[in-house]
């Protein structure tokens, strides 16, 4: 089968196309024959090499979300999964690829109107979003900051701080016409990458979902209000400064609060549990995905290149 590895680390020129046998499903796995593949920010920091600290190898086959139909399961798992269409997790790796693996407690399987690019672009970023605005406390009539708005976590969590009834919502991104895409899915007020928006831009907020990190962050924790609560939720911008803390210690008075968060830390039931009703909701057209472009397999060069322009707005898919 053919699959994606990283032969060398930083460029997108070091991912390549190789043969790589099918695999065999474990116990307790099952067998995706792919029919998208989502490709993200946490593909994107892997192949740059900001990871290699957690033990990532020339060869490494990188995905970690797919949707397709299962083809075979191992010892322990119903057979009947057999032939239904999913959205799998496979980890850190092996997504792509044209066969994949998964654990079966990482699949769900998909509505029947659902397509596999859409459950792609929702399956992962959906459940991050969720659970985001969940552990920062976030009730009905807050202020929320979605920084690095136009991923698909942004884009998520922006429709979702809107349904929960946020008194505004407020996005960061890198142009005026992404902006008016965010304000079509629920966002109220545009800002740029520094924060400015204007005078009618909110001067504080509530909660801030932070989806980039980088040097920029500890500027972003200075908005937040008294009893302010900032989730960080990914660094596709880069690690934030190291003495970043130093401003909440400044803001003693002012009872701020700092999490990063990984859907890891969740229960695997819990999970699932989102994603089933978000793709529900998807299907039904009550929550939208946005798919940037989908490439063929062998052009996920092409496609990590995008997502390092920043050029993407929502995800770009491969499909094999």
């Amino acid at each position: 089968m053919k699959a994606v590895v990283i032969e060398k680390f930083g460029d997108p020129g070091g991912l390549e196309v190789v043969d790589l046998p099918v695999p065999v499903p474990a116990p307790g796995q099952v067998l995706v024959a792919t029919e998208a593949i989502g490709a993200g920010g946490v593909d994107a920091v892997i192949r740059r090499g900001t990871l290699a600290a957690y033990g990532f190898r020339a060869g490494h086959v990188l995905g970690s979300e797919v949707a397709g139909r299962v083809t075979a399961v191992g010892e322990g798992v119903d057979a009947r999964w057999i032939g239904r269409r999913v959205w799998a997790f496979t980890g850190l790796s092996g997504g792509y690829a044209e066969q994949a693996v998964a654990p079966v407690g990482d699949v769900v399987e998909l509505p029947d109107d659902l397509a596999a690019t859409d459950a792609v672009a929702l399956g992962g970023s959906g459940v991050v979003a969720h659970f985001a605005l969940d552990r920062a406390r976030f009730t009905a009539g807050e202020t929320v900051l979605v920084r690095g708005a136009a991923g698909s976590i942004g884009i998520t969590a922006v429709q979702l701080a809107a349904r929960g009834g946020a008194g505004a919502v407020a996005v960061t991104t890198s142009s005026a016409g992404r902006g008016e895409r965010l304000k079509e899915l629920g966002a109220t007020h545009v800002l740029d990458r520094a924060g400015e928006g204007g005078p009618a831009a909110p001067a504080g907020f509530d909660v801030v979902v932070d989806v980039a990190g980088g040097p920029q962050l500890s500027q972003f924790l200075d908005r937040l209000n008294p009893n302010g609560r900032y989730v960080a939720v990914g660094v596709v911008g880069g690690q934030p400064p190291a003495d970043f803390g130093m401003r909440l210690m400044d803001a003693f008075r002012r009872s701020l609060s700092f999490a990063t968060f990984s859907s890891d830390t969740v229960p695997g039931p819990d999970r699932q549990a989102v994603r089933a009703t978000q793709f529900a909701d998807a299907a039904r057209g009550d929550l939208r995905t946005v798919v940037h472009e989908v490439l063929p397999l062998d052009q996920a060069a092409r496609a990590h290149r995008a997502m390092d322009e920043g050029v993407v707005f929502g995800r770009v898919v491969l499909a094999p």
